[in-house]
């Protein structure tokens, strides 16, 4: 099964791959959507996945970023199918154990967006630090770390683009929330995003082939 959000944002993604070949890009994505509709184990699919991305290098960068997809699926729509209590069981313990070093931060921002979904609430930055992450509080200073260059930066959401591209490429390789801090804020300075908004996000991109079909994720599962 493929919940239906997660259909739309890998649609919008691939839309935003440009290191593809056009003649490629179907073809690829329908290979991904099998793997997410398949009546598989969460194992056997990031297998799937995996054997998906070998084939196709030039998409290398948004393998992690498809395992979050894969995992949000897989809860959203998979996870119907099994026992009332799998997620506590030994087996999804151990299936989390393995795959302990895959995902990214996105997978955050997708669980928050559910979470807007289910309270009828608007996404916003602040919201997601403070009351999703909970940045502020002792014993999230993990978060509070990773994300403290999106945590000093929130003036940018009165900015604009142009300056959060301009920090974006500022900021050190160090940091683990680099490569995602310019779709992210993009994301949520406009949550809607307008066509002029999503050029200017395209222009202003230090790395398009990632932070397009990122910011697209994002936008279409919102």
């Amino acid at each position: 099964m493929i919940d239906p959000k997660i259909e739309k944002a890998i649609d919008a993604a691939f839309n935003n791959i440009k290191t593809l070949n056009p003649i490629y890009v179907e073809p690829v994505k329908g290979e991904i959507l099998s793997v997410f509709g398949a009546d598989l184990p969460f194992l056997q699919k990031v297998n799937g996945m995996d054997e998906v991305f070998n084939s196709n290098p030039k998409i290398e960068n948004l393998r992690e970023v498809f395992f979050d997809l894969l995992l949000v699926n897989f809860f959203s729509a998979d996870v119907k199918k099994l026992d009332e209590d799998y997620l506590d069981s030994p087996e999804w313990e151990k299936i989390e154990e393995e795959t302990l070093d895959r995902g990214t931060e996105m997978l955050n921002v997708l669980l928050y967006l559910n979470e807007c979904e289910d309270e009828d609430i608007e996404p916003e930055l602040n919201d997601y630090l403070t009351e999703f992450l909970l940045v502020d509080e002792d014993e999230f200073q993990d978060e509070h770390r990773i994300y403290e260059p999106v945590i000093a930066n929130q003036i940018l959401m009165e900015s604009g683009i142009a300056e959060i591209g301009k920090v974006a490429k500022n900021l050190s390789d160090d940091e683990e929330i680099k490569e995602l801090f310019y779709p992210l804020m993009c994301f949520f300075y406009d949550t809607k995003s307008s066509a002029e908004n999503m050029q200017t996000a395209a222009e202003n991109a230090a790395e398009p082939d990632f932070d397009l079909p990122v910011l697209a994720i994002m936008l279409n599962f919102n």
